[in-house]
């Protein structure tokens, strides 16, 4: 069944077909398309896409242009091609493989959205820089201090290529217990927006 839906951003979680496979949810997935500045013709290369909730949402931005959903997991595959068809969205294609390999051959992007890179970030990014058009803008997602450490590691000794700037989000959801009402928090997410000079 297809859901219609009229432009904006924001799809609530539970319209996605969900499985095993990690999802960013809504108040990331907003704050992440607002960061990446799709524009209606732009190619989005979604790196990691999980479910395809980002996939799905760039999709919609990039109405005349097209997002490439790299996913090295086969249930992830299934589901963003059973959520594209679910949100009537024709201008995804999927790629199985693990970055970076799965990026050689790729159109060039104007946005990169990467939400998981398999502990291969410096390489991923060395695909992604090589490729990107100028002006060109990567949005990463990192859960992990890790990652986020990686990521900043790298745009610093890539300083002439890229300007970045980071930040953290903590997300609370209010929840009921009984008479009351009580914070439960979402994962804290780091999110480091980069553009290429």
């Amino acid at each position: 069944m297809t859901v219609n839906r009229i432009g904006g951003v924001g799809i609530d979680d539970a319209e996605f077909i969900r499985g095993d496979v990690p999802m960013t949810k809504q108040e990331i997935r907003v704050l992440t398309i607002a960061k990446a500045r799709i524009k209606p013709s732009d190619t989005v290369w979604d790196v990691g896409a999980g479910t395809g909730s980002i996939s799905i949402e760039a999709a919609m931005q990039a109405k005349g242009g097209k997002v490439l959903s790299i996913e090295r997991n086969s249930e992830g595959i299934s589901l963003i091609k059973r959520n594209a068809e679910k949100f009537g969205v024709t201008n995804i294609e999927t790629v199985e493989g693990e970055a970076p390999a799965a990026l050689e051959g790729l159109p060039d992007p104007d946005v990169v959205i990467i939400g998981g890179s398999g502990r291969h970030l410096a390489p991923i990014l060395d695909v992604i820089s090589e490729h990107m058009k100028s002006n060109g803008r990567i949005v990463l997602n990192c859960i992990t201090i890790q990652t986020l450490s990686s990521c900043l590691q790298y745009m610093r000794e890539h300083k002439k290529t890229f300007e970045y700037e980071a930040i953290q989000v903590q997300v609370n959801r209010l929840q009921t217990i009984g008479p009351y009402e009580m914070a439960k928090a979402i994962n804290p997410i780091y999110i480091v927006t980069c553009v290429k000079k």
